[in-house]
Parts: structure tokens; C-alpha cells; sequence
């Protein structure tokens, strides 16, 4: 018998009724990406898989996706055998948009299962909170417009990615935690920026001792042994094969600008609009402008990006702001290696990934907000730093659903579900004695939740009507631009939480 209601059961129940209206819905290029990787795995050997380029969209994920996507492909020969031919690009029949909408919703259901044993593993005083969280991840609008419109499958990854924070926080399961976040790195190669946390944690509370200088051997090789064999598992064909470069330069195309299509709210977004910004004052304030980058940063495509006032970035600038970032969440980890300071550092790995990364996509907010979400009720002070990255994090998603039918569906759901859960959250978390922190924090959230309707209102719907085709960029830099204040500011109120408890 359920304890809290509605159940986690019963709300998979109706959300399941609700994304089976959403099958007619608008999809992305992801889609096609997908429905191609289908047929490289189901009709050619392994060898070809990561050589196939028939289509744009070659296989890029690592080889335990791909091994996923040939599981699939056999159940989808029995729905229409026409999408597993690598040749029929672009197809999208009935059958075709049947299947692989279901299949996203089936494989959700490893996120179920690990939510309820979130909720089942949490210490008894905290399971209506912990009931909520889960709630609020299960009919994430994240996870709604990525997969369910947009066409992913991180319900899945993040359901795998959950599962194993949860073991992480009993020693008897710790070993199994390891495993899992093994195995996820084999599905999905962007949840390595996670993978220091889980190295310090690991490190720390599963093969040393009380002393760093106590080695328990026996779990160093336990854990030693089988991350390897899964390691050897995925990558072992290839390396056999002498593959592994063509595979490595497929899952790591370093050639991508510093900022994708759309800008994901991060530094560099704020960074790109401070150039656009300078663009307009740089003849009064004497600065010298690039010409061939005025264009650059607003054309919208994946490629180098230029600007035109301000000094150029290089991949070696992000990746030593990502780990500066990083390596402090790890010292405090080190020191005090306990399950909720794991978790924190998670989400800081997360945030300096995500901030501060080479060519990062907007859907990765959800590196951040995932993991911070197993937080956000600690108590108010956390609630408050979590509300901006929830507000600014769903936002940001919204270019990726840019025709008309869709509109409604993600204002309405996005806003209902931030009234919904923020409302309750605050009627669950505990109360702090307030500050000057907290009140400032709290004006700030305040603000910017404000400004957040407005905004949605003018890049949606108001900017068509008064500009039509022209100034097309502008409705996303302004949205990335006000989604990344938002962040950031989530950002700075979580550092001082975690750096100063």
C-alpha cells in the first residue's frame, strides 16, 4: 500500500495517458538520428558501426548505446522493417513514429524504478520529502520536451544515473553504485564531467579506511576488476579491431564552436552577449571590431564562433575553468566524504561542466538540475538556490520547440508543474532562521521569476508579430541570456551553501 498520494505509481500511470497524446507531436533531427542508428546497428556488422555514413547523423554515442539501439531494432523489424534500412533517410512513417515513441516511454521505466527506490532507501523522516522530489523528476518538463516532443532518451540514462547515486548511499551497495556509473559512462560518454565525484567518493569511503593510508585491497580489487571488465566489455571489439581512434574521434568531434545553435545558458552565453552589447558602444568607446565575426555568434549554427570585440576562447581556457571549478567541490569531498556531500559535489561537477564546457548543449542543464533536485529540500536555504535553476533551466529549453502546436503544451505544462512543485516544496523543506543571504537570494528568485513571463510572452509569441522574419536570433540570445543569469546566480547561491556548511 502507497503512503503518500498520489503514488509515484499512479502519477507514471497518468503521465504515460498524457505523453500518448503527444505521439503526433513535433520532432527533431534527433529523431532521424535515432531512426538511423537503428538501421546502422540492425543491418551492418559491428565492425561498420562507427564507419557508417551514409547519413549526417553517424553514430556518435559509445558502444553500449549502440548495443542498446540493436536491442530495440530487433523488437522494430516487427513494427515496419522499412526504418532499419540505412538508405531511407528522413523516414518517418505512422509505424515508425509509433514504435519509437514507445520505446522511450518503456525504457522511462527504469527511471520509475529508481525514483522509488530513492524514496524507499530515504531515512524514514524524510520520505514525504523525498516522495516529492521524486514526483517532480518523474514529470520533469525536462524530460518532457527533450524526449517525449524533441526525441531523446534521458529518461532512461537518468534513471540509471539516479539508481546509482541511491546506492551510493549505503556501504552494502556502494560496489554496485560503482558498477552502474560504469556502465552509464558506456551509454552515454557526457556523464564523464560526473565521473571525478564518483572517483573521490569512491576512493575515499569504499577502498581506504578511516586513514587515506588504510587500503582495504579486497574492494580496491573488487571495484578494480569489474569497472575494468565493463570497460573491456564496451570498448574491448574495437580496440581488437584497432578501431578506437575512428571511435574516439566520433564521440569526441572537437571541431564544434565554443557555443551549439542555440546558446545553453551558461558563461559563454552571457559572455556572447556582452560582444553583441560592445558591438553597439565600441565606436564611442574606441575599441577595434572584428568584421568578419559580426556575424558569428548570431548566425545559429554549429561551427567556430568569432567575436568581434572581446578576446577569442579556446577549448583549453574551458577545460581548465571546468576543472579549477570542479577540483574544488572535490577537496571538500576528500575531507569530508559523506553521501550529501557527494551529492553536492555531483551537482557542482555538474554546474562547472555545464557553465563553463566546450560547445555545450542546452539540454545538459539537466547534468544539473537532476542531481541538485536530491537536495533542494535539505532545507530553505537550498530550496531558495534551487528555484532560479529550475525556473531558468526548463526555460532554456524552450527554442527547442519552436512551431506553434507546441507552445501551449510547454508554457502551460512548465508553468503549472514550477507552481505546483515549488509551492509544495516550500510547504515540506525546513525553515532557516532568515539573513541578509537568504533575503537577498530570495528578492533575487523573486525577480527573476517575474521577468520570466514577460519574457516567454515577447520571444514566443510578440517578436514574430512586430519583426516577422528579421532580427531571428534575437528572441534566443535574449532567452539564453536571461536563463543564464538565472543559472549563474543558482550557481553562486549553492557554492556558498556547500563551501560554508
Amino acid at each position: 500500500m502507497d503512503k503518500f498520494h498520489p503514488s509515484l505509481r499512479e502519477c507514471a500511470i497518468a503521465a504515460t495517458a498524457f505523453k500518448l497524446l503527444l505521439f503526433p507531436a513535433y520532432k527533431s533531427t534527433d529523431f532521424e538520428v535515432h531512426r538511423n542508428w537503428l538501421a546502422i546497428t540492425h543491418s551492418l556488422p559491428v565492425k561498420e558501426w562507427y564507419y557508417e555514413k551514409t547519413s549526417e547523423w553517424t553514430l556518435d554515442y559509445p558502444p553500449f548505446f549502440a548495443a542498446f539501439e540493436w536491442i530495440l531494432s530487433q523488437v522494430a523489424q516487427f513494427f515496419d522493417p522499412a526504418m532499419l534500412d540505412v538508405r531511407n533517410l528522413g523516414y518517418d512513417s505512422v509505424r515508425t513514429v509509433y514504435f519509437q515513441r514507445l520505446s522511450v516511454m518503456f525504457m522511462e521505466l527504469l527511471l520509475v524504478y529508481a525514483l522509488q527506490k530513492f524514496i524507499n532507501m530515504s531515512p524514514e523522516s524524510s520520505k514525504r520529502p523525498a516522495h516529492a522530489v521524486a514526483l517532480s523528476i518523474l514529470l520533469s518538463p525536462g524530460f518532457l520536451i527533450i524526449d517525449h516532443i524533441h526525441f531523446q532518451y534521458n529518461g532512461f540514462l537518468y534513471g540509471i544515473l539516479i539508481l546509482s547515486m541511491v546506492l551510493a548511499r549505503s556501504p552494502s551497495t556502494r560496489l554496485y553504485s560503482g558498477f552502474l556509473f560504469a556502465a552509464l559512462l558506456c551509454f552515454k560518454h557526457i556523464y564523464l564531467y560526473l565521473a571525478p565525484a564518483y572517483f573521490v567518493f569512491l576512493l575515499r569511503t569504499y577502498c581506504l579506511g578511516d586513514s587515506i593510508f588504510q587500503i582495504r585491497f579486497a574492494n580496491v580489487v573488487k571495484l578494480g576488476v569489474g569497472i575494468i571488465g565493463i570497460i573491456a566489455a564496451a570498448f574491448g571489439p574495437f580496440v581488437y579491431w584497432g578501431q578506437i581512434p575512428q571511435l574516439l574521434s566520433r564521440l569526441f568531434p572537437f571541431s564544434r564552436g565554443l557555443c551549439h545553435a542555440y546558446w545553453a545558458p551558461n558563461i559563454w552565453a552571457i559572455y556572447s552577449f556582452m560582444d553583441r552589447v560592445l558591438i553597439i558602444v565600441a565606436p564611442r568607446l574606441g575599441l577595434s571590431v572584428n568584421q568578419e565575426a559580426l556575424t558569428s555568434v548570431t548566425r545559429g549554427l554549429v561551427g567556430d564562433t568569432a567575436f568581434a570585440v572581446l578576446p577569442e576562447i579556446v577549448p583549453r581556457t574551458t577545460f581548465l575553468l571546468t576543472l579549477f571549478f570542479q577540483t574544488l567541490s572535490l577537496i571538500k569531498l576528500w575531507a569530508n566524504p559523506t553521501y550529501e556531500t557527494f551529492l553536492g559535489a555531483i551537482t557542482l561537477c555538474g554546474y562547472a561542466s555545464f557553465l563553463f564546457g566546450w560547445h555545450v548543449h542546452e539540454k545538459a542543464i539537466l547534468l544539473v538540475v537532476i542531481p541538485f533536485s536530491l537536495l533542494a529540500l535539505k532545507d530553505r536555504r537550498y530550496l531558495g538556490a534551487f528555484r532560479p535553476l529550475a525556473v531558468a533551466g526548463h526555460v532554456s529549453l524552450f527554442p527547442l520547440l519552436f512551431t506553434a502546436p507546441e507552445f501551449l503544451i510547454k508554457t502551460v505544462y512548465t508553468i503549472t508543474w514550477l507552481v505546483v512543485f515549488l509551492t509544495a516544496f516550500d510547504a515540506l523543506v525546513s525553515p532557516v532562521a532568515v539573513n541578509t543571504r537568504r533575503f537577498l537570494l530570495d528578492r533575487f528568485t523573486m525577480f527573476f521569476i517575474i521577468v520570466a513571463i514577460p519574457l516567454i510572452a515577447y520571444t514566443s509569441l510578440f517578436h514574430k508579430a512586430l519583426f516577422g522574419d528579421r532580427y531571428e536570433f534575437l528572441p534566443l540570445m535574449f532567452n539564453s541570456s536571461y536563463s543564464a543569469v538565472g543559472v549563474v546566480g543558482s550557481w553562486v547561491g549553492f557554492c556558498w551553501l556547500f563551501f560554508s556548511s
